[in-house]
């Protein structure tokens, strides 16, 4: 994932474990603890988000949003302790995508990176391939219908959801929570690591011959599973 985020986050402890959490996501991450810094890297680099604090050493991420609004429409999400409604009302009215009050759940916190992501680069979203093919298994994601060797194979939603993605990252390792925030985005906080291992057994136990033994769903030990493609 190239995706590039910029935090502007000025309390030393959150800043580092929200940057440690978007890198094991796959995130790369420009961090800025004031705003001359967060300017500094706007100019210098590609930003795709930027996570923004309001109170800052040296203004306010209100502020900092209607100035960059001025020039660019680079999704931000105001991160805050506040969680008045005229000051969220504020943020989105001066152009934020989203505003998350502190402490939030890791999660939902990331569920929701995602979602502000989704909905400013539609055209990368899984649906918009219409056939996959990897093997023996060929997808119709209009049709949501699964083929093996030319014999159709009934899938759930949720298997649907899960094969996809498998099939539009070959190779690439997924871990669990990219997983469930790809797979369920509605209910992503709800679930558990023990929702994706039963799901990706049901695949298998359909796509593969020997589902003891993948050839296609493969476990990375310590890290996900990866589609062998």
């Amino acid at each position: 994932m190239n995706t590039r985020i910029l935090l502007v986050e000025d309390d030393d402890s959150l800043h580092r474990g929200i940057q440690f959490t978007l890198q094991q996501e796959g995130f790369q991450v420009v961090g800025a603890q004031h705003l001359q810094a967060a300017r500094e890297a706007l100019q210098d680099n590609e930003i795709h988000l930027i996570l923004l604090d309001v109170q800052l050493p040296d203004g306010n991420g209100f502020d900092f949003c209607a100035e960059i609004r001025e020039h660019r429409d680079t999704p931000i999400i105001f991160l805050t302790a506040s969680d008045q409604e005229f000051d969220i009302v504020r943020g989105l009215d001066l152009g934020g995508d989203d505003y998350i009050t502190k402490p939030f759940r890791l999660r939902e916190f990331l569920s929701r990176v995602h979602a502000v992501l989704r909905r400013r680069n539609p055209i990368s979203r899984t649906e918009d391939k219409t056939n996959l093919i990897s093997g023996e298994l060929g997808l119709n994601i209009e049709e949501m219908r699964l083929e093996k060797s030319g014999r159709e194979i009934p899938l759930s939603i949720t298997e649907f959801r899960l094969l996809s993605l498998f099939m539009n990252h070959p190779r690439s390792v997924l871990s669990k929570d990219q997983i469930i925030l790809q797979v369920w985005p509605d209910g992503a906080e709800v679930l558990d690591d023990n929702t994706v291992a039963v799901n990706v057994r049901r695949l298998r136990e359909k796509i593969e011959e020997d589902p003891q033994n993948p050839q296609y769903i493969l476990t990375v030990r310590g890290a996900g599973y990866r589609w062998n493609g």
